[in-house]
């Protein structure tokens, strides 16, 4: 079946609110205040529809922007030329259809003129084994680890280079090496 990406659109929210909290807890929970945040800043908030309706999207920051999130200031802190994937959510029925992976390439075109890498978290704890399949296929690799939420979560920090890889390198920041959770 075939896909389509388009911008978001404020009818979008509601929908993407029912597929975000589907998804918990390997993403949290986000309000409609939110997502229109997310709507009015984000450089990159997409939708992907199969038959006219929503199955996917995705969002994406890039380093000027204030967001409250500890792995985004991680990048922030350790990389330099990014863009920051929030969350990338794809309705169950549709997974393995290559949603996911079509975003992620519309998401590359569109970063690769201002940015060297892609940067993303998947939850370690709770386990999110499919999610962490998926970006290794993709290209990720991990260079670090944080808990969250008090400790309730514990992510893993993954980046890819926009041009396979060989930019990935001059993004890191000098003199700052993670403070011992790069790997």
């Amino acid at each position: 079946m075939t896909v389509t990406l388009r911008a978001v659109s404020l009818d979008d929210l509601a929908t993407l609110r029912v597929l975000n909290e589907a998804a918990a807890p390997h993403v949290n929970s986000l309000s409609l205040a939110e997502f229109d945040w997310f709507r009015v800043h984000a450089p990159y908030f997409r939708v992907a529809e199969q038959a006219g309706n929503i199955v996917g999207f995705l969002t994406a920051l890039t380093p000027e922007l204030s967001y409250a999130s500890a792995n985004f200031e991680w990048f922030q802190a350790h990389r330099e030329r990014f863009v920051y994937i929030d969350r990338i959510i794809v309705a169950e029925a549709a997974r393995g259809s290559g949603v996911g992976r079509q975003l992620y390439q519309d998401l590359s075109e569109f970063a690769a003129p201002f940015a060297d890498l892609l940067t993303c978290e998947v939850n370690i704890r709770p386990p999110n084994p499919g999610s962490i399949l998926f970006h290794e296929r993709m290209g990720f690799r991990g260079v670090g680890r944080q808990e969250t939420e008090g400790g309730k979560k514990e992510v893993v920090l993954m980046e890819r280079g926009l041009d396979g890889g060989r930019r990935a390198q001059v993004a890191v920041r000098r003199g700052s090496g993670g403070e011992g959770q790069e790997g």
